[in-house]
């Protein structure tokens, strides 16, 4: 976090100076690390066996918050007799179909509930639950409950408050982290198991009624097969502690730009429309009705699905969207499968892809296994890059590293490159929304120079030529693009569309053009516009609360009027959660919200922060018979956007790869699972075959030995990404002038390379090299009995601009997590070997070689 987020950082030194214990686990040692009280090196690639033998601890230490588990968990649910567990099938849940990479989920529902399929495999329920419509193979669907949780069957559960019911997740959880030891985490993660029981006491006695733990992840923890489970497991952690919806708890995702969470929340992701509603398949005669039927929860605010996306519709196409048309559903794209950033890439390579747009991404060295990247590419008809920079995503073409093995000649390319000047955020307005959920307007500084424009310039004067060049058009397929509504003011020379015009469309407005104060008024019926309900709220009044800047020492802790948080300027999500189930709080010390009898006309939630609540929900209060939507939770579900309002230890439907983290080994590791006999992810995305990303062989396979080393990528401090931003910065470019490997001194010596020289690093999929940077940073580890040496790689660099160096990304393979299509980047196995590496054919034979000494072909780790 210090290297890679210095600004948010500045928080978590005001807690150390108050206090606060700050613990560092990664692999290298870091700027973060060496201000942190402990830092804790491990294997990458391990994090579900750290984190599940701290969950280990705190369930055989009772460790556990009681009262908050019983009361606001899953914990007390009854699965199904024909439910198994990883301990029973040797690594793997029941409903595995190993040929098709896929689970059916039907064995993991709770006791007295019907069967609610995967996310991911929702399309096997679909006919089920909508009567009629064809299926679609290749769902895709693991991102689409990203703000809460998934359906889950219909029924009452069982329950067991006791927590001691053989079969409820309580008992299930304790089972299945039992052989989680210190002794195994020191086996499979290298850390030694006395600074483990360090790790475990220091979380475990900062958390509970009095105090809180937070958990901050970098954004690489998605990046791996288990990605998501990474995730799911720190969740199941702090649940149990009892450090959700708490001040000074919770998990938070750092994210990668200003912004990223703002392109998720309304998303540059193919599978989601604004506010994490759930694009729709491509299903025969589907309509709004079955739609809703099939995706929305009937309890809990996922429940108000059809407000939500009706008043996203009236956004998108104003007056054409009608009750009499379905408001436009039709007019929405369908998705046919995963149409991933990857699954793209393939179809650039089939010739079914023909045309891409780049806007602020360099796949050509920022992508994993970017040479393919690079292949798909020029199989293109055109190609738009819209950046500030003069990337390697424009010129490939001519100076990419294809060109000069012989791979590619400029001259057989046929695709048509558009490089188009883009606008830095300092020469627009616009908002960043941060890993807080928060909003903050940045205004224009300076007018962009040239002929560069912004984002929002191009994509609605771009928009706009298109409506031009099919007016008067009669044919049917252009009336999604006719008919939107796509009328924004314009401003100065540019005609620049006016930012808050569209931050005001994406607030929403009422019947009467008002604009709206809470995702609590969108109307089914049409009557409101809402371009993200999430978002409702950020221009309530006709004022830009994004844009707001009280100082801290004009208001309280909470600091409310500092921007504005979605949802609702809410700072901390399920805050109902940090009060007791009668409505007090756990302790003065973490008071929040709580509930005041002496309120409103029956008494109302209060607090320092916007409740996360019903206002005049009583915590006595028992939903009728029936009921359905927010009025189907309990004075006691705080957890208001899952299914049944409590937060889920166990998952029953909404992901693809399990209903608990377990450990499985990176698809290309050294080392065999000692976990399980299960390898790897059984049901990890492994794209189509390709001669130019071959897997290699893992754990005891012969040839395994022939890349010996775990490799981990990441960012510096005064680089960004791929280096877009910075390379061509000429201060920054001389503050880490070129690309570099981070060894050992022990792995210095056992490979002969020296510090300040040249290392070559190899995998199956290419080779690059470095600068040697010998450093104790990077600590060996004893792992399942043997040394192991790690190899750091920082992933910024490219041909282009002023700092110039190989692209860590080449050796890179493309097995992705399943539920989100991202790949896995932090964990890999390769060689190092001194000196620079061979060029132009030489380098691809020397690929080829390291394939043939490890028996590498198509088949090579693809095994379930």
């Amino acid at each position: 976090m210090a290297e890679c987020h210095p600004v948010g950082f500045q928080w978590v030194m005001e807690a150390k100076a108050r206090g606060a214990k700050v613990i560092h686990v990664d692999p290298r040692f870091t700027r973060t690390s060496a201000l942190a009280d402990v830092h804790v090196p491990l294997r990458a690639g391990t994090d579900i066996a750290f984190l599940g033998g701290i969950v280990n601890y705190v369930l055989e230490h009772e460790k556990y918050f009681r009262e908050y588990v019983v009361a606001y968990t899953n914990a007390p649910m009854l699965l199904r007799e024909d439910f198994r567990d990883t301990e029973d099938l040797a690594g793997v849940f029941s409903g595995l179909d190993a040929g098709s990479r896929s689970y059916d989920n039907a064995s993991w529902q709770y006791e007295g509930t019907e069967v609610q399929a995967a996310s991911g495999e929702r399309d096997q329920e679909y006919d089920k639950r909508t009567d009629g419509g064809s299926s679609v193979t290749e769902a895709a669907r693991g991102e689409a409950h990203g703000a809460g949780g998934a359906v889950i069957g219909e029924g009452e559960p069982e329950r067991d408050e006791t927590l001691t019911h053989p079969r409820c997740v309580f008992q299930v959880l304790r089972r299945h982290y039992a052989r989680y030891t210190p002794e195994l985490v020191e086996q499979v993660c290298g850390v030694p198991r006395d600074l483990f029981r360090q790790v475990c006491e220091l979380v475990t006695e900062n958390s509970g009624r009095d105090r809180t733990t937070a958990f901050a992840y970098a954004v690489g923890w998605t990046q791996h097969t288990v990605g998501v489970q990474n995730v799911r497991a720190a969740a199941v952690l702090q649940t149990l502690l009892g450090n959700i919806g708490r001040p000074g708890g919770g998990i938070l995702a750092l994210r990668g730009h200003a912004s990223i969470q703002g392109s998720t929340d309304i998303p540059t992701l193919f599978n989601l429309l604004p506010g994490y509603i759930p694009m729709p398949h491509a299903h025969q005669n589907e309509d709004l009705d079955s739609f809703i039927e099939a995706e929305a929860a009937h309890k809990g605010y996922w429940g108000n699905m059809r407000a939500y996306l009706v008043s996203l519709l009236k956004a998108y196409w104003g007056e054409a969207a009608t009750a009499e048309n379905d408001f436009c559903f039709d007019y929405l794209p369908r998705l046919t499968g995963s149409h991933s950033t990857y699954e793209t890439t393939m179809a650039q390579l089939e010739g079914v892809c023909k045309g891409y747009f780049l806007v602020g991404e360099n796949p050509a060295v920022g992508n994993a296994n970017a040479k393919l990247m690079r292949l798909g590419m020029a199989n293109l008809d055109w190609l738009v890059v819209r950046d500030f920079s003069l990337i390697e995503s424009a010129t490939w073409w001519k100076d990419g590293p294809e060109i000069e093995t012989g791979e590619m000649r400029t001259e057989d390319i046929r695709t048509e490159v558009f490089f188009l000047p883009a606008a830095a955020h300092t020469e627009k307005d616009g908002s960043f929304t941060n890993t807080q959920r928060m909003l903050q307007w940045h205004h224009q500084a300076v007018e962009p120079p040239g002929e560069a424009r912004s984002d929002l310039w191009f994509t609605y004067h771009l928009g706009r030529l298109v409506r031009e060049k099919l007016a008067g058009s009669g044919d049917e397929m252009d009336r999604p693009v006719l008919d939107l509504a796509w009328d924004y003011p314009t401003k100065g020379r540019i005609a620049e569309p006016d930012a808050e015009a569209v931050l005001a469309e994406i607030n929403g407005r009422d019947a009467e053009g008002d604009p709206l104060s809470s995702y609590e008024e969108l109307k089914a019926d049409g009557s409101t516009v809402c371009g993200c309900w999430i978002y409702c709220g950020v221009y309530a009044d006709g004022v830009n609360q994004a844009a707001r800047r009280k100082p801290g020492r004009e208001q309280d802790w909470v600091a409310a009027e500092w921007a504005w948080a979605w949802p609702a300027n809410r700072r901390i999500l399920y805050n109902r959660a940090s009060a007791d189930p009668e409505g007090r709080p756990w302790s003065e010390r973490k008071a929040l919200v709580w509930w005041d009898p002496g309120k409103g006309e029956k008494g109302e939630w209060t607090g320092h922060d916007v409740p996360d609540f019903k206002k005049d929900k009583a915590p006595d209060h028992e939903p009728p018979e029936g009921a359905e939507g927010p009025e189907a939770l309990s004075g006691t579900d705080p957890f208001v956007m899952q299914a049944d309002g409590k937060a889920w230890l166990y998952v029953p439907s909404g992901l693809t790869d399990g209903p608990l983290p377990a450990h499985y080994e990176p698809q290309d590791s050294p080392f065999p699972n000692l976990v399980y006999e299960q390898q790897r992810n059984p049901v990890r995305q492994l794209l189509r075959p390709h001669p130019d990303n071959r897997y290699q062989p893992s754990g005891d396979e012969p040839g395994s030995r022939v890349f010996p080393y775990v490799a981990t990528t990441y960012r510096l401090t005064e680089h960004h990404t791929a280096g877009g931003m910075s390379r061509w910065q000429p201060y920054l470019a001389e503050l880490q002038p070129e690309f570099f490997c981070e060894v050992s001194p022990e792995l210095a010596a056992e490979r002969g390379l020296a510090h300040t020289g040249w290392a070559t690093i190899v995998s199956a999929r290419g080779v690059v090299e470095a600068r040697v940077l010998v450093t104790d940073r990077m600590a060996p580890l004893t792992v399942h009995g043997r040394r192991l040496h790690q190899v750091g790689l920082p992933y910024h660099w490219g041909p282009n601009g002023y700092s110039t160096g190989d692209a860590a990304n080449e050796l890179l393979h493309l097995s992705l997590d399943p539920n989100t299509h991202i790949q896995e980047t932090k964990a890999f196995a390769v060689d190092i070997r001194p000196g620079r590496r061979p060029r132009g054919p030489a380098a691809v034979a020397l690929v080829r070689t390291y394939r043939v000494r490890a028996g590498i072909d198509e088949h090579t780790g693809t095994e379930p």
